[in-house]
C-alpha cells in the first residue's frame, strides 16, 4: 500500500510538470485527483473491514480484497493532485530569468550588422572548445566584466560588473589551447539570440535558455588573461587523456566515433558528417552515454570483483558510476542511468531484488526535482521511454518470440520495444521516420556491443598507461569502419528516411494512450494488432487528407533571396535555397514537418557563392523531378554537372528557364518576364504574385519607368528596392526581409495602401486560398500567451 500509494504521488509529480503544457494546468492535475479519490472510494477496503465479516463472507471477498488492496487511500489521490499543482508552480520558480547584471541586459539595443558595438568581455572558460558546423570554435563564458571598445585601437570605456552565462564562438585559431576554468577577454560583438523564425527551425533562443544563457558573443579575438597561471584540475583532463589515446592510433572519424560511443558525443566533439550519418540512420543512441554503457562498466566491474565482499563490490561499483558521470558532463540521460545503477548495488547489498519500473519512477522523480526543466528536454523523455520499452515491452515480445533462439529474440525485441515507446515522440518532434532503423539497430548490436566494451576497456587503460589503451583502442578499428561502412549502406539506401509531418498533440496522447493499455489491460494484450492499426492510422490519415486537400504558399523567413514553397494537393514546388546554411537549417526542416518526401518542381535564381551548396544539400536528401534555372549572371559549370548527375540518380529533369516561358505546376503557372533581372511573376488562382530578386535600385526606377513589371496583388522584393516598388506598383501585400528603414521611408510606406510584412520580424508568412496572410512569429506567440 505504501509503496503505490509513493508511486502516485509520483506520477502526481511528474503529470504536473508535464501539464505545464496546457492553460491552468495545475488546477486541472488536482482536479484529476479528486476525480480519483471519488473514482476509488467505493473501491477501497481496509483489513480492519475485511475482519469484522463473517467467515464465509470473509473468504467471499479475499480476492476482491487481494485484487484491491493496492488502490491507495482516496486522500492519496487528494494529496498526489496537490503536488501536481505545486509542480507546475516549481517549474515557473525554476524557469531561467536574467538577473539585473546579467550579460544581456548590456546588449545594444538595435544592435546589427551595420551599427556593431565592439565590447571586451572577461570571465572565465565554463567548457571545453568545440567544432560548430561553420567551422568556427564554440565555448561557455561565465562573465565577469564588460567594457565597451571607444575607438579602432581598442581602447575600453569603464569596465562594468556582470553575471551571466555567454554562448561564444570564434575563429577557430582563437580557442587553441583554451580549457575550462582559465581566465580570458574576448573581444566581440555582444547580440541577442533569436527565436525560430519557420516552421520546423531550430530555437536557438529556447536553447540557449535551458542553459541558462540569454546572450551570445560573435568573438573576433581571444586573449588569455592567466598566462602563467597554473592549470586547475578537471575531469575534461581525464577525458582529454582518453581521446587521445584512442584517436592516436584509429584516426579520424574512428577515433571521435569510439569515444563518443564510450563517453557520449556531447562530451565529444564528433565530426557533423558522422553524427548526422548515424541520426539520420536512427541510430543517435549509439552516440549517447546512457544505460547501456552504464550497464557495461557495473558488469565489468562486477565481474571483477565477483570474488570480494558484497560490500567492496558495491564501493567499486559506486566509484566507477560516479568517474563514468563526471566523465559525460552530468547528462540527464547518464544520471537516471546512474540512479538505476546505483539501486541496483543497493540490492546487490541488501541481497533483494530490484523493481527496475520503480527504480525508474524513482531515478525520474529525483531528477526533475533536481532540475524540472528537463521534462521538456529531448533527450531525458528519450532515455525514460526506450528505458520504460525495454522493461514492460521487451518480455512480452521476448515471450512472442520464443520459436527463435534467445539470444535473437532478444536482439529483435530490445530494439523493437524501445522503436515503440520513443516514436511518436520523434514523430511529434521531427516528422521523419528512419524506414531501414529497426533492420540496422538489430545487425549493428553486436558491433556496437563490441566496439564498447572495448572502448571501455582501452579507456581505463589509457588512465593507467596512455600506450596500453592506444594499443587495446587499435584493435577497434576494423570493428568501427565496419560500423561506419553499414550505416553508411543503409543510408544510402532508397527510401532510407520517411517524412510523415509532425502530429499533433492529440495524436501522440492518442498513441500513448493505446500503447499503455496494451501493456496493463489484457483486452488490449491480446488485441495488440488492432491498438497498432489505430495507432497508425492515427498518424497516416491525417497525412492522406492534406496530401489531397491542402494549397498553401510558405514565404519563408531567410535573408538572402525570397524562398516560396508552395503546397498544392500533394504536389510540392519550391523557388530558391538560399545559401547552404538556409538548405539545411530552414527548407529541409520546414519540408520534413510538413511530411515532403519529393520535391516536383524547383525554379532556381542562380549557382553563385554557396547556392549551388544548398540546392546539393536538398538534393542529397529528397529526389527533385523538375529543375528549372533563371539565372541572370554567369553559371557556375562545376555546380550545374554536380546538380546533374544528383538529378539523373533519381531521373530528375535540368533545364534553363526562357524568358517567357510558363510552367505549369498544377494551380500555379510560373513564368520569366525578365531574361537580364531575377524577376518571377505567379499566377495563383486569381492572384498575380511578383517575386523580384537583389536588384539595384536604379534598375527598379528603370524598370517602374518602362512600365516592364506588372502590378501584382502580392509582391515579394527586397528592403532596398521596397520603397520604389511598393509606391510604384501599389500591391495590395508586400513582403520584405527586413523593416530596418529610416523614419521618413516609414513614413511613406505607411501612408500607402499597402499591408507590409517583414519576414526578418515576422518570420515565415504563409497564404491559403480560404484565409488570410498568416505570420509565423505572432500565430507562436499567440499560442505562448494562451499557455
Amino acid at each position: 500500500m505504501i509503496q503505490t500509494s509513493g508511486v502516485i504521488i509520483c506520477l502526481g509529480y511528474i503529470l504536473g510538470l508535464l501539464f505545464t503544457a496546457i492553460p491552468w494546468g495545475g488546477v486541472w492535475i488536482l482536479v484529476l485527483g479528486v476525480v480519483g479519490a471519488i473514482l476509488f472510494r467505493k473501491r477501497y477496503t481496509t483489513p480492519q473491514q475485511v475482519a469484522q465479516k463473517p467467515e464465509n463472507t470473509r473468504s467471499k471477498i479475499k480476492f476482491v480484497f487481494n485484487t484491491w488492496q493496492a488502490v491507495p487511500h482516496p486522500r492519496i489521490w487528494i494529496v498526489a493532485g496537490l503536488v501536481g499543482l505545486l509542480a507546475t508552480l516549481y517549474f515557473q520558480l525554476r524557469v531561467p530569468q536574467p538577473g539585473v547584471k546579467d550579460i544581456s541586459q548590456f546588449v545594444p539595443l538595435g544592435n546589427n550588422s551595420n551599427q556593431e558595438q565592439l565590447v571586451i568581455v572577461r570571465g572565465e572558460v565554463a567548457s571545453t572548445p568545440r567544432l560548430t558546423r561553420s567551422q568556427r570554435g564554440q565555448f561557455w563564458l561565465e562573465a565577469i566584466q564588460v567594457d565597451e571598445v571607444k575607438n579602432e585601437k581598442g581602447s575600453a570605456g569603464v569596465p562594468k560588473g556582470v553575471t551571466g552565462k555567454l554562448y561564444v564562438t570564434v575563429p577557430l585559431l582563437q580557442v587553441t589551447g583554451l580549457y575550462p576554468s582559465q581566465q580570458i577577454a574576448v573581444t566581440g560583438v555582444l547580440y541577442k539570440p533569436k527565436g525560430a523564425s519557420n516552421p520546423g527551425a531550430f530555437d536557438f533562443q529556447k536553447f540557449l535558455k535551458q542553459e541558462g544563457a540569454f546572450a551570445g558573443l560573435i568573438g573576433r579575438q581571444v586573449n588569455i588573461l592567466d598566462v602563467n597561471a597554473k592549470r586547475k584540475w578537471g575531469w575534461w583532463q581525464v577525458r582529454e587523456r582518453i581521446v587521445r589515446s584512442q584517436v592516436r592510433w584509429l584516426g579520424v572519424p574512428e577515433g571521435p566515433l569510439v569515444s563518443a560511443m564510450v563517453l557520449g558525443s556531447k562530451a565529444i566533439d564528433l565530426p557533423y558528417d558522422i553524427r548526422d550519418l548515424f541520426v539520420q540512420a536512427g541510430l543517435a543512441h549509439a552516440l549517447a552515454a546512457s544505460g547501456f554503457q552504464t550497464s557495461l562498466i557495473l558488469g565489468v566491474i562486477l565481474q571483477l570483483t565477483k570474488r570480494f565482499k558484497k560490500r567492496t563490490q558495491f564501493t567499486c561499483g559506486l566509484l566507477a558510476l560516479i568517474i563514468f558521470l563526471s566523465l559525460t558532463g552530468f547528462q540527464a540521460a547518464v544520471l537516471r542511468a546512474v540512479i538505476m545503477g546505483f539501486a541496483a548495488l543497493v540490492g546487490l547489498v541488501l541481497k533483494r531484488k530490484v523493481k527496475q519500473l520503480g527504480s525508474l519512477l524513482l531515478a525520474a522523480t529525483v531528477l526533475l526535482l533536481f532540475n524540472p526543466l528537463w521534462i521538456w528536454d529531448l533527450g531525458f523523455q528519450l532515455s525514460f521511454l526506450a528505458t520504460l520499452g525495454l522493461i514492460v515491452t521487451v518480455p512480452p515480445i521476448v515471450e512472442r518470440l520464443g520459436w527463435l533462439p534467445p539470444a535473437i529474440a532478444s536482439l529483435i525485441a530490445v530494439p523493437f520495444a524501445a522503436t515503440i515507446w520513443t516514436l511518436p515522440v520523434q514523430l511529434f518532434v521531427f516528422g521523419v521516420v528512419p524506414s531501414y532503423s529497426l533492420l540496422l539497430n538489430i545487425l549493428s548490436t553486436p558491433l556496437i556491443s563490441i566496439i564498447s566494451i572495448g572502448g571501455i576497456i582501452s579507456a581505463i587503460a589509457a588512465l593507467i598507461w596512455t600506450d596500453a589503451g592506444t594499443f587495446l583502442a587499435g584493435i577497434l578499428y576494423f570493428p568501427t569502419d565496419w560500423l561506419v561502412e553499414l550505416v553508411e549502406f543503409f543510408s544510402k539506401l532508397p527510401g532510407n528516411s520517411v517524412a510523415v509531418g509532425s502530429i499533433s498533440g492529440w495524436q501522440i496522447l492518442t498513441i500513448y494512450a493505446l500503447i499503455i493499455l496494451v501493456w496493463l489491460v489484457r483486452w488490449w494484450q491480446q488485441r495488440w494488432w488492432f491498438a497498432s492499426l489505430i495507432a497508425v492510422s492515427l498518424v497516416l490519415i491525417p497525412v492522406w487528407h492534406s496530401a489531397n486537400t491542402l494549397f498553401r504558399i510558405t514565404i519563408l523567413a531567410a535573408d538572402t533571396e525570397p524562398i516560396v514553397v508552395i503546397q498544392d494537393r500533394g504536389k510540392v514546388t519550391l523557388i530558391n535555397s538560399g545559401d547552404e546554411g538556409t538548405g539545411r537549417f530552414t527548407i529541409l526542416p520546414f519540408l520534413q514537418q510538413q511530411g515532403v518526401n519529393q520535391i516536383n518542381w524547383a525554379i532556381a535564381n542562380n549557382f553563385q557563392g554557396n547556392h549551388s551548396n544548398a540546392w546539393l544539400e536538398l538534393l542529397q536528401r529528397l529526389p527533385i523531378k523538375n529543375f528549372y534555372v533563371y539565372s541572370s549572371k554567369p553559371e557556375n559549370s562545376i555546380a550545374i554537372q554536380a546538380i546533374q548527375q544528383e538529378l539523373q540518380k533519381h531521373q530528375g529533369i535540368y533545364q534553363p528557364l526562357a524568358i517567357g516561358q510558363i510552367v505549369n505546376t498544377g494551380s500555379m503557372v510560373t513564368q520569366l518576364i525578365n531574361e537580364q533581372l531575377p524577376i518571377l511573376q505567379l499566377q495563383v488562382f486569381e492572384q498575380n504574385w511578383l517575386l523580384v530578386g537583389n536588384i539595384k535600385s536604379k534598375e527598379v526606377q528603370q524598370l517602374v519607368k518602362n512600365g516592364n513589371l506588372p502590378h501584382p496583388q502580392v509582391l515579394w522584393c527586397s528592403s532596398e528596392s521596397l520603397k520604389d516598388l511598393v509606391l510604384a506598383l501599389q500591391p495590395k501585400v508586400a513582403i520584405a526581409s527586413s523593416d530596418n528603414f529610416d523614419e521618413k521611408t516609414l513614413s511613406q510606406l505607411d501612408k500607402s495602401s499597402t499591408q507590409l510584412f517583414f519576414t526578418g520580424r515576422d518570420g515565415a508568412i504563409q497564404w491559403t486560398p480560404n484565409g488570410q496572410f498568416e505570420t509565423f512569429i505572432q500565430a507562436t506567440e499567440n499560442k505562448s500567451s494562451v499557455l
